[in-house]
């Protein structure tokens, strides 16, 4: 396959957000998706045609490759028998094993540290007993399933290991030393079949309670500091022969040094700044990269602020539509619940150097 003409199909597997804001932007560029989600209503069903079906029912998945043309994800949850059997039908665009790498945070500990990428100090552990020679203070997390502060327990030290295990709820995990840093930014890149990179402008992350909370555009760092952290995720994406996006999150240390986090093989949360302050958005990117089609523009035109509106605030969104100048993208879902992302909005003003 070369590339997609306008009618061809992108069957997206997961069909949450990311999945309805990548359908909205293949539509504009003439294609098509189908959502394959065991939720009915989901916020990807609502835009595009789904099925609905567990991951584990091979008929459906069999039935689904028939209908599109390539394949991709929108979570890292993705059972790998699931991709293996599209994959063997269509291609499957970032590769399984991109997604294999990312969505076990051991195996990505291990991959960015042998490609040379520093992160902070961690040791994968399988057991409460083997928390005692962890590094300290630190962070357990589940190896896999943990997303927005979910599957994560801070460690004094001094703490009941066997709390701590159960209270993490996996069977198997990682510590990673807990240290200071001055702030957190992510860099995106897109790349595509031939190899051609695309980058937008690294920004800043801030968290509450383990969710992101806001994303500025750019990040407050020096020029030479975001031109490591966008090296580095080129670096990645083509050791993972990546064909899509990829977005990697980094701790930037007191002393200025960058250390590796987590990397997304996909649309990501500090990305959707980009639909209201670039020539070409990160959905817009990701569906041209794996599309086969030119990648687009990714220059910022003004500085973004991005607030993720979550059930706890989702009553404000009256006020937000008011509000001259925001921008709000809601995601369709039914049920406001504390800390469950409902949308985003995200104020511009004028470009910074």
């Amino acid at each position: 396959m070369t590339s997609l003409s306008p009618g061809g199909v992108i069957g997206i597997l997961g069909g949450g957000q990311l999945g309805r804001m990548t359908a909205l932007a293949a539509a504009r560029l003439g294609l098509r998706c189908r959502i394959y989600t065991p939720e009915a209503t989901g916020p990807a069903a609502q835009v595009a045609p789904a099925t609905v079906a567990d991951y584990g029912d091979t008929r459906a998945l069999a039935r689904f490759a028939d209908a599109i043309d390539i394949a991709t994800f929108e979570f890292e949850n993705v059972p790998d028998a699931a991709l293996a059997l599209l994959g063997a039908r269509r291609p499957v665009r970032p590769s399984p094993e991109a997604l294999r790498v990312s969505q076990d945070r051991a195996a990505e500990k291990r991959f960015l540290n042998g490609l040379g990428i520093p992160t902070t100090r961690w040791t994968e552990v399988r057991g409460p007993d083997a928390l005692a020679s962890a590094p300290m203070p630190g962070i357990l997390k589940s190896a896999r399933f943990g997303y927005d502060g979910k599957g994560q327990v801070p460690l004094a030290g001094n703490g009941d290991p066997v709390a701590a295990w159960r209270a993490m709820g996996g069977d198997r995990g990682i510590v990673e030393e807990r240290i200071d840093f001055a702030l957190e930014v992510s860099a995106i890149i897109a790349r595509d079949p031939a190899g051609r990179v695309a980058a937008y402008d690294v920004v800043e992350n801030r968290h509450r309670r383990g969710i992101l909370h806001e994303t500025l555009a750019p990040a407050p760092i020096a020029p030479a500091l975001a031109a490591e952290a966008q090296a580095a995720a080129r670096r990645i994406a083509e050791a993972l022969g990546l064909i899509g996006l990829l977005a990697v999150e980094f701790f930037v240390t007191r002393d200025g040094r960058l250390l590796a986090n987590e990397i997304a093989p996909r649309p990501h949360n500090s990305g959707h700044w980009t639909m209201d302050a670039c020539a070409t958005d990160q959905f817009e990117q990701f569906v041209r990269a794996i599309a086969g089609l030119p990648l687009g523009d990714p220059g910022r035109h003004g500085d973004a602020r991005m607030t993720n509106l979550l059930g706890e605030d989702f009553g404000a969104w009256p006020a937000i539509l008011a509000e001259p100048g925001a921008r709000l993208h809601l995601y369709g879902k039914a049920e406001a619940r504390p800390g469950r992302k409902m949308g985003h909005v995200t104020r511009l003003s004028p470009k910074t150097p």
